[in-house]
């Protein structure tokens, strides 16, 4: 008996260090992840939001095509590694126009 209870034991320490384990690491994701909101612009629940990225598409090795969101604005942006240019803007409260493939 006294063999199984070690066993036993065992487990249950090894189960319990490990959910200690992952709730320190879901803890540290979520302040991790409350810190970036905060220094981009907005954290959830203000009213808006300074930066939010909403899609990429890439469109070659190191191009891609960028629909992000600041101020309110949506931004069609291009990104390459020689820069960012913007190709299409969109006023608060409009809504880009959609592709036919597009989910609604």
């Amino acid at each position: 008996m006294t063999g199984e209870t070690s066993v036993l034991t065992s487990i249950v320490t090894t189960i319990v260090a490990l959910l200690i384990v992952l709730a320190l690491a879901w803890g540290a994701l979520r302040l991790l992840k409350y810190m970036q909101d905060r220094q981009i612009g907005g954290v959830k629940g203000e009213e808006t939001q300074a930066l939010r990225f909403l899609r990429a598409l890439p469109v070659g090795t190191r191009e891609r095509v960028m629909l992000i969101e600041a101020e309110g604005e949506r931004l069609l942006i291009g990104v390459t590694a020689g820069g960012i240019t913007l190709l299409a803007r969109w006023p608060a409260g409009a809504v880009p126009p959609t592709l036919p493939g597009d989910q609604p």
